[in-house]
């Protein structure tokens, strides 16, 4: 089947990234945006963001071309403990290419087994992108 979901390898230096991204040590909002390589069809570093807000974040993010992001948030539970959760968010506008769409939602599933998480979300808009639509997402999660 030459029509076939296209999957991109992962950048191994995109590998050690991820990894050492998941032991931070620091407490403030973090991200590393990434983006499919056509030419390469790998997935590679677009940006890395220290102390950034979801709503700063969605500014980084292109709004006709998907994206994958990592984020790492301060999230303050209802009871008031504290904790640092890794958010995939999967960016894929309404309006991209199909055959962009297709290698981005192709190599989804590898880049989350890559970096090992297991809070994976989807937005169809940027404008999704708000503390308010992460915290409650987060809210599932105990």
């Amino acid at each position: 089947m030459s029509n076939s979901l296209v999957v991109c390898e992962v950048d191994p230096e995109l590998k050690e990234k991820l990894r050492k991204f998941r032991f931070r040590k620091e407490t403030d909002n973090a991200a590393i945006i990434m983006k499919v390589d056509k030419d390469r069809q790998m997935v590679v570093l677009e940006g890395e963001f220290q102390n950034i807000s979801p709503e700063e974040l969605k500014t980084e993010l292109p709004e006709r071309q998907p994206r994958f992001v990592v984020y790492s948030y301060k999230y303050v539970h209802e009871d008031g403990r504290v904790s640092y959760p890794l958010c995939f968010i999967f960016s894929s506008p309404v309006g991209c290419k199909p055959e962009q769409q297709m290698m981005y939602a192709g190599s989804k599933n590898r880049l989350v087994q890559t970096a090992e998480l297991t809070k994976v979300f989807e937005i169809r808009t940027t404008d999704d992108l708000t503390e308010a639509w992460l915290q409650e997402k987060l809210s599932f999660f105990r």
